[in-house]
């Protein structure tokens, strides 16, 4: 019996390229960790994505907003996208979790008075008394290792950069 860790003699594949798919609690724990995303919406015709300061509450999360394209696209009838995502920067690792799914206005008293508990503090100035909450659909995530930009790098990078010098 064979204790090779290389089979067939296959050469290791190369993990610095490789991605991990996140399960279900650790796109949430990560979710967690940050507390600004970019939320996908469909305005009119055409998308549009807002920065949003977030909250995660009970397999939901919650933003504030104030009146606007914003609330008005989010609370609409078609479905929204958030992504969060974060780099540690000692190691290199980064992440991305990927929410879609039904945002709605949180209206019932009881609702609102929990939302408020959430402490959620938007970096721009301004009244914002809307609280939506953006049940998901499906919630997907992935890890990977930032590599340097030499790994990437083309002629064709040369090229481009010359012609801007």
């Amino acid at each position: 019996m064979s204790t090779d860790a290389n089979p067939g003699g296959q050469q290791p594949k190369d993990q610095t390229h490789a991605v991990e798919n996140l399960d279900h609690h650790e796109c949430w724990r990560l979710l967690r960790s940050v507390t600004v995303g970019r939320m996908a919406v469909w305005v009119d015709d055409h998308p549009d994505i807002f920065p949003i300061n977030y909250k995660v509450d009970h397999g939901s999360l919650v933003f504030r907003t104030a009146e606007g394209t914003k609330l008005q696209a989010a609370t609409g009838d078609k479905p929204v996208a958030l992504e969060a995502d974060g780099v540690d920067a000692d190691t290199g690792i980064a992440w991305s979790v990927v929410v879609k799914g039904q945002a709605a206005p949180v209206q019932n008293p009881e609702e609102v008075m929990d939302t408020v508990g959430l402490l959620l503090f938007p970096w721009q100035a301004g009244k914002k008394e809307h609280f939506v909450r953006i049940t998901p659909d499906t919630v997907t995530g992935r890890r990977f290792k930032v590599v340097p930009p030499m790994t990437w790098w083309t002629p064709l990078d040369d090229a481009t950069r010359s012609g801007l010098e």
